[in-house]
């Protein structure tokens, strides 16, 4: 397929090429920011990340972000080995050293670092935790709304791997991915494990319908903070909005849809399994929640 599109598509910057990078307390070109090969990221996927985004010299919802980030650290036993503000501090050290102000995006990982011996046991991580920050110029360019197809892989279980861990380990999601795009589409829309539509391998998703916006009961998905505050404006908004069990019939009847992410904000999705989503293009209900995040932004309620 050769106009295939991605959630994730920023304009090409060449300033990506010289940017400066954090590991584990130091800043350093790009090719200097390297890990072992006996990382446990590396090895087995054994940590957790966040992404952010920077608007006009501010991280957008950085509390939130970093809220997650620990939380996700202390439920899989890793200890960062940083305080909040020295994490916060890091980031902003990351976008001076750049020096970013605004269309850049931050990916924040911690894993439990070095391992001893090549097994899994996290006993064998005792040089203390790998953090990382990488940060880019970036710009979403989605040329057109986003193509969907249905794939076979759920989201796991809370007692296999709780899709509220921002982990590592995304396996499950780079399958889910490749099955959409051998379908030929851009983004893979996963189920629950009774069946009902859930979220996408990268992002969250919602429906328009009759006016309404409706979202996955969460319970199966990453509690996305993006998704979060679509939540809050719509209801802030008077736009009627509900968490709630859904079907792939009712998605393909919807009178729009749409993905929510750090990166992208919201994304139009203009066909599910061959369906034309509406009128296939942006909507007039995303649209007006796109203003409402954009004006979220703006104001500095970030």
């Amino acid at each position: 397929m050769t106009d295939h599109v991605s959630a994730h598509q920023a304009v090409e910057d060449s300033r990506n090429d010289t940017v400066l990078l954090w590991l584990n307390g130091k800043v350093l070109p790009k090719a200097e920011a390297l890990v072992s090969v006996y990382d446990s990221g590396f090895m087995l996927g054994d940590g957790v990340w966040e992404g952010l985004r920077l608007y006009d010299g501010r991280w957008a919802f950085v509390d939130e972000h970093l809220d997650r980030l620990f939380e996700a650290a202390k439920a899989i036993d890793l200890d960062i080995g940083m305080s909040r503000d020295e994490v916060f501090a890091a980031l902003e050290d990351t976008r001076a050293a750049n020096g970013m102000q605004t269309d850049a995006h931050a990916r924040l990982m911690v894993t439990r670092g070095v391992k001893t011996r090549p097994f899994q046991h996290p006993a064998l991580s005792q040089q203390g935790p790998t953090v990382a920050i990488i940060m880019e110029h970036s710009r979403p360019a989605l040329p057109r709304p986003i193509r969907m197809a249905t794939v076979p892989h759920i989201r796991g279980l809370p007692m296999t791997q709780d899709p509220k861990l921002n982990s590592h380990s995304k396996l499950n999601c780079i399958l889910a991915a490749i099955d959409a795009e051998k379908a030929g589409a851009d983004e893979a829309l996963m189920l629950d494990v009774h069946g009902f539509v859930n979220t996408t391998n990268s992002c969250n998703f919602f429906i328009v319908r009759k006016g309404e916006v409706w979202t996955s009961t969460g319970d199966y998905c990453m509690n996305g903070i993006t998704r979060a505050k679509v939540i809050q404006l719509c209801r802030e908004a008077g736009i009627p909005v509900f968490e709630k069990n859904y079907s792939l019939v009712e998605t393909y009847g919807a009178d729009e849809a749409f993905l929510t992410g750090t990166f992208g904000a919201q994304m139009p999705v203009g066909v599910i399994d061959g369906r034309v989503i509406g009128t296939g293009e942006l909507g007039p209900v995303t649209e007006r929640i796109r203003a409402l995040y954009k004006a979220l932004i703006e104001h500095g309620r970030v």
